[in-house]
């Protein structure tokens, strides 16, 4: 399958789930201490008077964490049905519908980006373009954080929250990542690792702090 297709069973799946993801992991940061404080850290570094970009934003519970705590959040997400749960439930924050190898925002915008668990939707030849692209987008030395499960395996679903689904979920070693993030123009501050919380799925999570060169 090409990489567009792929992307397009993402966008697919996605809008299948998206109000019950939206209920099942909307308010997960509540629960999710180290994350929060990664969040502020980044929020701490932003480039001043720039938003802060929130890529793969899900139902949009990071952007509007991020609002809350003062900055201006944009949230980007594939999926359109996941675009609009996370307006209705967070309606002062801005949303955009956008892929991560194009992103609908001009260069220099954000002053800061989160992707949390957004990169593991892309096959491995995706990734310099959607790091390329976050880098474009944003002024230099702004902070980049992003997480990932850590391995090598490619986990398959035909369906999720009780829908049907095509979708994969691609894990990846820190150490690829890092040499890619450098590749691409960043420089990778922190690396961290994290096991699962009781109530994730069973995996191993990295996160990456890094800064646009």
């Amino acid at each position: 399958m090409s990489d567009h297709g792929r992307r397009d069973g993402v966008r697919r799946s996605y809008d299948a789930v998206a109000e019950a993801y939206a209920a099942r992991f909307g308010d997960e940061l509540a629960g999710k201490p180290l994350d929060r404080a990664l969040l502020a850290a980044l929020a701490e570094q932003a480039v001043p008077d720039a938003p802060v970009a929130d890529l793969g934003c899900g139902p949009g519970h990071v952007a509007a964490w991020l609002a809350a705590h003062g900055m201006r959040a944009v949230g980007v997400d594939l999926s359109p049905a996941m675009v609009a749960a996370a307006a209705r439930a967070h309606p002062d924050v801005e949303f955009r519908e956008g892929d991560l190898v194009a992103l609908p925002a001009g260069d220099g915008e954000f002053g800061a980006a989160v992707a949390f668990y957004s990169i593991i939707h892309l096959g491995p030849g995706e990734l310099p373009a959607a790091f390329a692209e976050v880098r474009r987008t944003l002024l230099p030395g702004a902070p980049f954080l992003l997480s990932f499960h850590i391995g090598t395996e490619v986990r398959h679903l035909a369906e999720w929250l009780d829908q049907k689904v095509d979708v994969d979920f691609r894990f990846y070693q820190p150490d690829h990542i890092i040499g890619l993030l450098a590749d691409t123009g960043f420089a990778v501050q922190m690396w961290m690792e994290r096991v699962n919380h009781p109530a994730e799925v069973e995996t191993c999570r990295a996160y990456l702090l890094a800064h646009r060169q």
